[in-house]
């Protein structure tokens, strides 16, 4: 049943994948599925963190979605890609910081988590990341790869196969989601 479920999400992954690599407002949707699934899954395999940052996830979906909707500034077209303004930077950076000493604590602390430090680093850049797509950032992608490569890693070591191959296969496309984003980006910010 686990590795079934696992392998929905997964197939429901590359969809939202697709989309996210074509802009297209539709991620969201899937964004919403995939992070339901994975709740299930990441409460068998003991990744706490994962499980809550798919609880973000799904709020998050709903939040893209609207940011997404929401007309440019001459209301002519959609939320263009930009890049990320520099004076996020600074708190962007601090945000991740305390989020990954707070998980880092929290799964120390309450869970018999034995990578929290793996499953912090991950679920707090993904907080970061994620805020930063539904506001269509292009460093979003840079975030991603980031995750996508440590969390790879972490999946096969928690023997999630299906799970480890999707976000290896996430990093390669994140590259090339970057570069397509790249061409896509509005200088206006």
């Amino acid at each position: 049943m686990m590795e079934t479920l696992e392998l929905i999400g997964a197939v429901v992954g590359l969809v939202y994948l697709y989309l996210e690599y074509r802009a297209s407002i539709y991620l969201w949707i899937a964004g919403i599925i995939m992070p339901a699934i994975y709740l299930v899954v990441y409460y068998e395999a003991g990744l706490y963190a994962d499980l809550g940052i798919n609880i973000y996830y799904l709020a998050a979906a709903v939040y893209g979605w609207l940011a997404w909707k929401k007309k440019s500034p001459d209301k002519r077209q959609e939320l263009p890609i930009t890049r990320m303004p520099r004076r996020w930077l600074l708190p962007l950076t601090a945000l991740f910081v305390l989020a990954f000493l707070f998980i880092t604590w929290l799964l120390i602390r309450f869970t018999d988590s034995n990578v929290p430090v793996w499953d912090a680093f991950t679920t707090a850049l993904s907080i970061v990341g994620m805020w930063m797509l539904a506001r269509k950032w292009l460093e979003q992608w840079l975030s991603w790869i980031a995750v996508d490569v440590v969390s790879a890693g972490l999946y096969l070591y928690k023997d999630l196969p299906a799970t480890a191959a999707l976000y290896a296969l996430y990093a390669v496309v994140a590259w090339f989601g970057y570069r397509k984003w790249q061409q896509m980006t509005s200088y206006n910010t």
